[in-house]
């Protein structure tokens, strides 16, 4: 059943400081059908999103979070509806696209071999509270530790537009709190962010989608 949700900029909290890059912009997905093989797995998906909108994707395992970030990335194509990106179609560039994207799938794409320090901005690693391992091989980090690390190269990134799988995988109590700072800092800014997640997430006008 489609799903029409708009989510705009309230917050007043103090956050983590995250740079503050262009100009604030519009999402619109309308009637998305996507497919996984030869199977239709959501049809008619439709929300809109304005600076400073989160959007929190729930549903079962298998339920289509995952294959409807892909295709909001771009990386999935679409088998019906359009999205859109300031009322034009988002994926008419996919190169323009890919470049607005802030992305975080299941896996963290950290790079063993090198240091925290040599994949994300020391003020990256301070948001997520990971300067004292900058210089640390990022193979002797736990899963946690490479979930913030991985989390923090999105925060570098300076995208408007964060697509995050399951971003909570892996963090403690104090981690999922200082993410959740860190989305409330992308709000402030005018960004917007798209989240699959199990963890109970609490931000104020937080939109949800039921898959």
């Amino acid at each position: 059943m489609p799903l029409v949700i708009w989510s705009g900029l309230n917050h007043s909290r103090t956050h983590p400081s995250i740079p503050c890059r262009g100009t604030q912009h519009l999402l619109k997905a309308e009637k998305l059908s996507i497919f996984r093989g030869d199977r239709l797995i959501l049809n008619g998906i439709s929300f809109s999103l304005a600076p400073g909108g989160i959007l929190i994707l729930r549903g079962a395992n298998g339920a289509g979070k995952s294959s409807l970030l892909r295709a909001l990335a771009g990386l999935t194509p679409l088998a019906a509806g359009e999205l859109l990106w300031d009322n034009l179609p988002a994926l008419a560039d996919r190169e323009a696209h890919a470049a607005r994207i802030g992305w975080l799938g299941h896996q963290d794409a950290v790079k063993s071999a090198l240091t925290p320090a040599e994949q994300v901005p020391q003020t990256a690693l301070a948001l997520v509270e990971l300067e004292k391992f900058a210089d640390l091989p990022a193979r002797f980090l736990s899963a946690g530790q490479k979930r913030r690390l991985a989390i923090a190269r999105v925060v570098a990134a300076e995208k408007p537009l964060w697509l995050l799988d399951e971003p909570t995988t892996g963090l403690d109590a104090a981690s999922v709190d200082r993410f959740l700072e860190l989305c409330a800092a992308q709000r402030q800014r005018g960004g917007m962010v798209i989240a699959s997640t199990h963890t109970p997430l609490d931000l104020p006008n937080m939109q949800v989608l039921t898959l």
